[in-house]
């Protein structure tokens, strides 16, 4: 995940209006159903899924790594989604190289109109750019938190949803985005560096679906959710252009006890997937992703972001097991 505030028109247009320019329609805010069964969610379970695809070593597209990294997800979502689609495409980066990169979808009720998209990168940075020790700065990272973290726990929910269905009328479908991380590095001139060379597997997915004319009731971004002691505030461009499934979700985790990691604080503004996916799917979407709020910071993000250290010694499974009862809920609530 990257750090840039984006201040492009386009961006900033999604504040006041959906990809076809009209003003967003009032969406239900109903009180989710009472007494709903919801099947137990395992936080050593989507740990161990994290740690899985950490011990691949760092998911730099291009690697082997990330190609064996990918079947692996690939099989382990076979073994659990009614159907799971592969969409391979080939992208430019920052820095004019051509990359190939994989989108893995898997699917639950693949005939069901009303859709839920759940969605997290799975790629991880070739740059530790943040690091505080500046020889660091172009070895990869492992991604532990930025990336496998909303992977896993998107995993563990595939595992537990194929022996506990949810109604036929709702369709879940998984989007794993590859090649989120390859935006232009830190040490490039300002001048130089692009919002846009981020978020190339959403962009893709977001302009061409993996099914034709595609389209999802809402959508919710995973991105860093298994560090210590998480701050989920209100992300900004979440609160602006999906501020009913924000409410939906933060109304849930409150319910639940978990409020003081789901503050109801406004975020910082973050060029993320769910920009993508609001603006170019027109998918209300939001952001569910670890800010901190301390003047002082080096940067908007949890501690180890964009370092050598993000890796699998810093994930807490009692973070992994707080998003993933949360979501749980929200998706058999509907």
């Amino acid at each position: 995940m990257k750090k840039i505030f984006l201040l492009l028109g386009i961006v900033i247009a999604f504040i006041s209006c959906d990809n076809n320019g009209k003003q967003p329609q009032q969406q239900s805010q109903a009180t989710p159903k009472k007494n709903v069964s919801v099947p137990k969610f395992v936080g050593d379970s989507a740990y161990y899924f994290v740690k899985a695809q950490c011990d691949f070593g760092p998911r730099v597209p291009g690697s082997v790594a990330h190609q064996q990294c990918a079947q692996w997800m690939i099989a382990t979502l076979n073994g659990y989604c009614d159907t799971v689609y592969v969409q391979d495409f080939k992208t430019r980066v920052y820095d004019g190289k051509v990359l190939d990169g994989k989108n893995i979808i898997g699917t639950f009720n693949p005939d069901a109109r009303k859709r839920l998209v759940i969605a997290a990168h799975w790629d991880s940075r070739p740059y530790a750019d943040n690091d505080p020790d500046e020889a660091n700065w172009k070895k990869p990272i492992d991604g532990a938190n930025d990336g496998a973290s909303g992977c896993g726990i998107m995993m563990e929910m595939a595992r537990v949803m194929k022996n506990h269905r949810i109604d036929d009328n709702i369709g879940i479908d998984f989007v794993f985005f590859d090649l989120e991380d390859y935006g232009s590095p830190k040490w490039m001139d300002d001048s130089q560096r692009d919002d846009l060379s981020w978020g190339l597997g959403s962009q893709y997915w977001s302009k061409k679906p993996h099914i034709e004319d595609y389209t999802a009731y809402y959508g919710i971004l995973l991105d860093m959710v298994g560090a210590a002691n998480p701050r989920f505030p209100k992300e900004y461009y979440s609160q602006g252009n999906s501020a009913w499934v924000l409410n939906k979700v933060w109304r849930i985790a409150r319910d639940m006890g978990y409020d003081e990691a789901f503050t109801n604080e406004l975020g910082d503004p973050i060029n993320d997937d769910h920009i993508y996916m609001i603006h170019y799917a027109g998918i209300p979407t939001i952001d569910i992703i670890h800010l901190v709020g301390d003047e002082d910071r080096t940067s908007c993000f949890f501690p180890h972001w964009h370092t050598v250290n993000d890796n699998i010694e810093n994930i807490d499974v009692k973070t992994l097991q707080m998003v993933g009862n949360v979501m749980m809920k929200v998706i058999y609530s509907e």
